[in-house]
């Protein structure tokens, strides 16, 4: 039988019992529709996750903290040797204090974050409103949306605030292990609030310049930047060998990552169990047009059918009924995104809220779930096929 012949014969059954055959592709549609809302679900949060939390530089920096015993301290001397090891870009530390803001007659303690511009660069913080810091910044500092929630301000009216700013350090000459820290106040007036980054902690962001006459040696924390990853871990395990802790974000992509892997595979099975639904519907519809069709094959093997040509043609129409219900299914997943997400923006509008995009879709899913489906279209035609090759012309014949 020519090719052509076959797939007009195969699509017959498009025209004479459109409404079964319809009805069937619109089931696997369904099916596969489910899997594409749900798979690009847990691929839109994923996304929205790793771009709340990462950036570039972000996943090629170390946080480091001093050690817990004695062994060393995170100071001067030490980040310094941290910027001659010989795979290390950039290190920024940063100093913790205990802080005072004052806006008129309120106050609010915070905890006081001393560092440079590049902080954020590597941390990947970004801001609510206003902008960061730069290099050359000496009087603006930022905060976290918490500290405008205490002064009664929105976080688009903080930005350009005047405040004061007073910082608590302990006295180099009486502090350390075994004595009485005195804290002394370093207090600066008229500082600007440039911008204000989410958070549910009070944070102030300060620059260096703004204290540079404070003798800061010892750090809480230490970016520190490599050049690339493949020089990651070896940083890492040499400033552990010095005794200090360290982290970094790709441990807590790599674990995310997992958990949205599981949590895909979770949401495919329950959209594959629509669809088995559907299979078996479509194996209900493929046997009914054989029993249909008997008579009808036992004249095309009486007039010199194969029995390869019966059971390539139950498997190109069984074929054909998965592939446009798999086309079909991905159509209803888009729709059903647009809907849900056009939902999810007026509700975040509403709220004041910023929208966000609730659904990603990789072309290769859209690739690898059409020709599942085409093969889950196969698969059940392959029981009509064999009955069909195997069907006896003479008793088709006499078949009623």
């Amino acid at each position: 039988m020519r090719t052509i012949d076959l797939i007009k014969l195969s699509t017959r059954m498009f025209r004479t019992r459109a409404l079964r055959t319809g009805l069937t592709i619109l089931g696997v549609s369904v099916g596969i529709g489910t899997i594409v809302f749900l798979v690009s679900l847990g691929y839109g949060l994923q996304t929205i996750l790793l771009e709340k939390i990462t950036t570039s530089e972000s996943l090629l920096s170390l946080d480091v903290f001093p050690p817990d015993s004695d062994v060393g301290t995170l100071n001067k001397e030490t980040i310094q040797g941290f910027k001659a090891m010989p795979d290390v870009e950039e290190v920024v530390p940063i100093a913790v204090y205990p802080v005072q803001l004052t806006s008129g007659k309120t106050t609010t303690d915070a905890t006081g974050n001393i560092t440079n511009a590049p902080y954020f660069r590597l941390s990947g913080l970004t801001v609510q409103s206003g902008s960061l810091f730069d290099e050359n910044d000496s009087q603006s500092i930022v905060i976290s949306a918490t500290i405008a929630e205490l002064f009664e301000w929105k976080p688009e009216e903080a930005v350009g605030k005047h405040i004061t700013v007073s910082v608590f350090y302990p006295d180099p000459a009486t502090s350390g292990p075994g004595r009485k820290a005195k804290e002394l106040e370093a207090k600066k007036e008229d500082i600007v609030i440039k911008g204000v980054i989410p958070g549910e902690t009070p944070i102030v962001y300060i620059p260096q310049k703004l204290y540079s006459n404070v003798a800061i040696n010892d750090y809480a924390q230490a970016k520190v930047r490599v050049k690339n990853a493949d020089t990651l871990d070896g940083v890492r395990v040499a400033i552990i060998d010095q005794g200090f802790s360290v982290s970094a974000l790709t441990d807590v992509v790599d674990q995310a990552n997992k958990i949205f892997n599981a949590l895909q595979i979770v949401l495919a099975v329950f959209g594959t169990a629509a669809l088995l639904v559907s299979a078996i519907g479509m194996f209900n519809t493929m046997t009914i047009a054989f029993l249909e069709r008997t008579q009808e094959i036992g004249i095309m093997r009486a007039l010199g059918a194969s029995r390869s040509d019966m059971f390539s043609l139950f498997l190109v129409e069984s074929g054909l009924m998965g592939f446009l219900g798999g086309a079909c299914g991905v159509l209803i997943g888009f729709l059903s995104q647009i809907i849900v997400n056009g939902g999810v923006r007026l509700l975040a509008n509403s709220l004041g809220g910023r929208p966000v995009d609730l659904f990603r879709t990789p072309l290769w899913f859209i690739v690898t779930i059409i020709c599942f489906s085409t093969s889950v279209g196969f698969i059940t035609g392959i029981v009509p096929g064999r009955r069909a090759s195997k069907l006896n012309p003479l008793r088709a014949l006499m078949y009623k």
